[in-house]
């Protein structure tokens, strides 16, 4: 009965299953014998030995850098987040006592000599950029313990609080100046055309007088004030003084009064005419 149960522990003891994903490192002895897995496979109990069980699907680890100074000497918060995965398990059991642990501390050292060597700026606008490098670095460092870096995301670049007012301030005053260039550039657009109207109105002088009438008109209609002309002015509209400014005036107030009429009324009348013809002024159809 004992033999039997003995033998019955040492065959259940041979019999090893490993998962999909999983490598069984095997010692014989304390020497390296083999990997083993996925499925079923046997060792000898007492000579051999499974140390080690490690998976080789992609892993994921993070890290950061606390109070790490920039370039241009600016302390900063930096989460990461690294993708892993074993490529031979052997050197992973083997060439390094916690592989884990190592990749870790790999990854924050290189963090912290990126950091020191990136201004803020371009650690706020090119992030990508420094996970390509972080990437390189860990690979390199990773390689020899059979670790292959897959790719390193940087998640969050903390700064300190005053600094990101600063910033802000910056940013403020930036849109500001480039506002007053747009303003400036459109008084320039509007003063050449404005120059080019002058051109065409000093070679058509009828253009002119029409459109100094057209002015004074729809100015006079719509606030119904008084408006102080120069006598230049009037001479160039030829309003023929001051019976020619009265029956302009006349003639607004007769189609602002036609205007109140048919809104009551709700007809649709055409301003006075004569007095229209009397000033000068376009008649509005």
């Amino acid at each position: 009965m004992v033999v039997t149960i003995l033998c019955a522990s040492i065959v259940s003891s041979a019999i090893r299953v490993a998962d999909p994903w999983t490598k069984a490192v095997v010692l014989r002895l304390g020497k390296f014998r083999s990997l083993e897995g996925p499925g079923l496979f046997f060792i000898i109990p007492l000579i051999e030995t499974i140390p080690y069980w490690l998976d080789t699907r992609v892993l994921t680890s993070s890290f950061k850098a606390e109070k790490t100074l920039t370039k241009d000497t600016v302390p900063v918060d930096v989460d990461a987040v690294l993708f892993w995965k074993i490529i031979d398990p052997q050197k992973a059991a083997l060439a390094v006592a916690d592989y884990q642990a190592a990749i870790s501390w790999a990854s924050q050292t290189a963090l912290r000599d990126v950091i020191g060597k990136t201004m803020l700026s371009d650690m706020l606008e090119g992030r990508d950029k420094i996970s390509s490098v972080l990437q390189l670095i860990i690979d390199q460092r990773t390689e020899p313990w059979g670790i292959n870096v897959i790719s390193v995301e940087v998640k969050d670049v903390l700064i300190p609080s005053s600094l990101e007012d600063a910033m802000s301030m910056q940013a403020q005053a930036e849109r500001e100046r480039q506002a007053r260039v747009i303003l400036g550039e459109s008084e320039l657009q509007v003063a050449a055309k404005f120059g080019e109207a002058a051109k065409t109105y000093a070679n058509n002088p009828v253009a002119l007088h029409l459109r100094a009438m057209n002015m004074l008109y729809e100015g006079l209609k719509a606030n119904s004030t008084i408006v102080i002309v120069p006598s230049s002015a009037v001479e160039t509209m030829q309003l023929g003084g001051l019976a020619g400014l009265t029956a302009l005036t006349m003639g607004i107030g007769q189609d602002k009064a036609l205007a109140v009429a048919n809104s009551e009324t709700g007809a649709v009348e055409p301003p006075n005419a004569d007095a229209a013809a009397a000033t000068g002024a376009p008649t509005l159809r």
